[in-house]
């Protein structure tokens, strides 16, 4: 195994590495910035676009361009002009909020999570927006919304809540996309961490980075833990199979923390990092249907 900085240009708080199979591109975010970045797997051909607020995480839409869910809700990006439309904001009495993780279900749908700015209160809620544009309240009093993916049969969904201590479980029915039977999939054991972005790889494990703890750990499907790997940053921040071959693991980081009472990092904070030679694969990420 060896880990690489890909590009470092130092985003306030990298985040949702997504890595397109279809052109085989690499999108990351700066969450407090607002930007989304996109480059090759080997770092060449940098672009960015501007957002008009803070951006929690993004999904491919299969006629082109993005949905991001944005400070303020769900938005379309065109990447061609810049342009960001609202879609819908579930939570317009709630200015303390804004929408964090999201990822793209198998059959195109996107749940995203809110999460409270403050980091304090159980303010928050897990939402589905569905191809027709329809968004649904799957799951609340959460304080920071982190880590949704799905096994790779899909019939399996885990997400956390970053101060909870814990990845749960969740039956999802691929027909409803509904949530059901909540259970603890793993708890934290890194000192110091939380629970932030995760991914599941091929063999079904899932691979969840520890914010603020420096690590990455893999989990068995039975939540046992399989792997550890110490990252050169303590605030490691999400992680995403990409590369041609869908063996490269790649790791966004923050480079400033958002509240004063967490750690800082050295020169590498906020570095986009690549991690070969894993011997394991990813799956490719699904594409909002709408």
């Amino acid at each position: 195994m060896r880990i690489e900085v890909l590009v470092d240009v130092k985003p306030t708080l990298g985040e949702g590495p997504l890595w397109d199979a279809e052109e085989e591109r690499l999108y990351w975010v700066d969450s407090f910035d607002g930007r989304v970045f996109r480059c090759t797997e080997d770092g060449r051909e940098l672009r960015a676009w501007d957002v008009p607020m803070k951006i929690g995480s993004m999904c491919l839409r299969k006629g082109g361009g993005a949905v991001v869910s944005l400070a303020r809700g769900f938005h379309f990006l065109d990447f061609r002009t810049g342009e960001v439309s609202l879609i819908h904001d579930p939570e317009p009495d709630k200015p303390n909020n804004r929408l964090n993780d999201g990822k793209v279900d198998p059959r195109g749908r996107f749940l995203a999570g809110s999460m409270d700015t403050k980091e304090e209160g159980p303010n928050a809620a897990l939402y589905r927006l569905d191809p027709d544009l329809r968004v649904t309240k799957l799951e609340s009093n959460i304080i920071v919304s982190n880590g949704p993916c799905w096994s790779p049969d899909g019939r399996t969904f885990y997400f956390s809540d970053t101060w909870s201590g814990e990845i749960w479980a969740y039956d999802y029915d691929l027909e409803t996309g509904t949530i059901s039977n909540k259970r603890t999939f793993c708890k934290m054991t890194t000192p110091g961490g939380g629970f932030d972005g995760a991914t599941v790889d091929a063999e079904g494990c899932l691979w969840s980075a520890h914010v603020y703890g420096g690590k990455i750990v893999r989990y068995r499907p039975d939540g046992t833990i399989d792997r550890v790997i110490d990252m050169p940053v303590k605030k490691v921040t999400s992680v995403m199979f990409g590369g041609s071959n869908l063996d490269i693991l790649f790791a966004t980081s923050m480079a400033k923390p958002p509240l004063p009472r967490f750690p800082g990092d050295g020169v590498l904070r906020g570095a986009l990092f690549a991690i070969y030679d894993l011997g394991v694969k990813g799956l490719p990420e699904p594409r909002f249907a709408g």
